[in-house]
Order: structure tokens, then sequence, then C-alpha cells
């Protein structure tokens, strides 16, 4: 809960206001596991909260750990509804990509998530608690929304995650540590840029509206077109930064033709070009780029004026792309009780 709703539930219990920012400090400063910890709060007052509340902390139920340093935590969110979060450690960094949603409604082509399906929308608590249980969490410098999900389609739950990460009376977190991804639901990002401070990234994936079509088919409804003049719309000149997510399909959007297209939509645009390698999933025809051609892809988007970056491959051996791991273990315990 955020400060104010704390503030409220603790005037609801019986508790003077100030008892909700004592529950806030005790919750994300001292990071207690339950309510009897909560010592400056009377013994009277900690009996009403524990009869109306929970801490809500779960770790999760399985780990894998790859070789080179990456690791997929699977959470459970119900029967049969899992999520995942991978924490990267990467020299003097170590990022935490999140989820949002059980699953995911929007039916992108070379997503494993979408392929579940939309099962649930996740609570602010159950998106901070894939942070606060991790076992490596004082080591994080940064947060991604990122994982199983569209975080715009969930904007109110990312947004009051989002508060208690950055406030100072949560866990103080700079929203420069922070990105959250979108596909472009061009309303909730709007919301988002004005509630928020922390970075945005757009999944692109080509340039050209009717190509992005048939790999989004958000497409159909918010306009790449529509969604550059969303962002063109915000001052990105100081700290806050924008960036495209572009995965390279080969044959598909590695050509020059793209190239050529992206330097002329971006143009304006204060950005950077992250280039994704696609690992092939299951039941979809898309194939990654080779290493030749990605690499010329972004020596030409820098030699035309647009920042671009190849993105590194992280715990290809455990699963690592979003909704690999859930949906592995969905299958395992369809396979076990289906006798």
């Amino acid at each position: 809960m955020t400060l104010s709703q704390l503030s409220d539930k603790a005037l609801e219990a019986g508790l003077p206001k100030f008892a909700g920012k004592q529950i806030a400090e005790w919750l994300y400063k001292k990071h207690v596991a339950s309510i009897d910890e909560m010592t400056n709060i009377s013994i009277k007052g900690r009996k009403i909260l524990q009869e109306r509340f929970e801490i809500g902390i779960k770790p999760p139920v399985k780990v894998q750990t790859s070789v080179d340093g990456t690791k997929k935590y699977l959470f459970v969110q119900g029967e049969m509804k899992f999520v995942e979060a991978a924490y990267i450690p990467d020299a003097d960094r170590a990022t935490l990509c999140v989820s949002s949603q059980v699953g995911c409604k929007m039916g992108c082509l070379f997503c494993m998530t979408g392929k579940q399906g939309f099962q649930a929308q996740l609570t602010a608590g159950e998106i901070v608690n894939q942070i606060r249980s991790l076992p490596e969490r004082q080591t994080l410098t940064n947060v991604v929304y990122m994982g199983m999900g569209e975080p715009l389609d969930n904007v109110d739950a990312v947004l009051q995650s989002l508060e208690i990460l950055t406030s100072e009376w949560g866990y103080a977190w700079s929203p420069k540590r922070i990105t959250v991804s979108t596909i472009g639901i061009i309303p909730a990002m709007r919301h988002f840029l004005e509630k928020s401070d922390c970075h945005l990234a757009i999944s692109l994936h080509s340039p050209f509206e009717d190509e992005r079509r048939k790999l989004m088919p958000i497409e159909n409804v918010y306009h790449l077109h529509q969604i550059l003049e969303a962002v063109k719309e915000y001052d990105w000149t100081h700290q806050r930064r924008v960036s495209f997510e572009y995965i390279v399909f080969g044959g598909l959007n590695d050509t020059p033709r793209h190239i050529n297209e992206l330097v002329r939509i971006l143009s304006g645009i204060r950005c950077r070009v992250n280039l994704i390698r696609f690992h092939p999933i299951p039941g979809t025809p898309l194939q990654g780029t080779d290493e030749q051609t990605l690499q010329y892809f972004k020596n030409r988007l820098n030699e035309k004026g647009v920042l671009a970056t190849v993105r590194a491959s992280r715990g290809q051996d455990i699963y690592a792309a979003c909704g690999l791991l859930s949906t592995k273990e969905i299958t395992s315990i369809q396979t076990n009780t289906d006798y």
C-alpha cells in the first residue's frame, strides 16, 4: 500500500494517522516479515492489524540459474497461475525484470507470454513482492518492467508500485533506475508519463505499420505514427529517457529499407534503439537474423545519427525469455494430472 492508503487503514483500525508512516517505515525501510515486529505500534494496535492484514511476502517457488549468472524466479499467483522475474547481474550492475500480469492479452506473434492468454492482473503488492522477496534484493541497481504482461494494461497497479519504489517513505529509489516497457497503449502511456518520472521503453519491432500490425495486433488500435506523436509531446532533453525495443528478425525487418525508415520516423526524438536478438519460441515461424546483419544494422543506424545498441542475450539455458518457464510449469502440472 502507499503511504496515504496505510494512513487510511491505520485510522480505520483505530490507530492515529501517523501510524501509517510508522507502518511504511517497517515495511519499506526495515523490511519486516511480520506485524509483530512493528514494535512502536501498541500491542493492541498490532493485534487489530493482524486480524485485518498480512504483510504479503511470498517467496519464489522455483529458481533456475544460468551459466552466465542470470537467475529466473518463478512465483505462484493462484491455482495454475505463475509469473516470472529475471535477475540479471552484469559487472557493477544488477537488473531485475519484473512481471505486471499473469499472461497477456496483446497476442504479439513473437511472445511466449501472449500464447498463455490473459489470466490475471497483478496487484501493486504482487509486483513489489518480486523485488521484496528476492534473495539478491540488496544488490539491485535497476528494475525493468519488461517481464510477463503489458505494464500499461495494468497501469494503476504499476503506478502504485512505482510510487512505493520511488517515494521517500518507500524504497526511495531514483526513478532513473526504473524503466517501464509498453507496446503503445496511448492513453495509459500519457497517464504514466504524467504521473511518473521513470524511463519509458516502447516495443517497436518494425517502422512500417502494415508490417508491425502482423507482429503486434495493438497496431490495429493504436497506430505507430500516433504513438510517436504522443512521445514527441514530452521533453526528453533531461535525464528521463525514451528507448525503442527492436527485435531483429531474419528476412523480415533487418533490411536497409528498415534502417532508412527507422531514421526517418525517429527524427527529432532523443532516444536509443535497443536491438534484440530473437531466440525462437514454440509455435512461431519467426527466426532471428544472423550476427553479421545485426551488427551492420546497428552500425548503419549509428552512422545515420540514431543511437543503437545490441542487447546482450542472457540466460538462454534457463528459459530466460518471458513466459517460457511459467509455460513449462503449467504444462508439467497438466501432464502430471491428466491421467
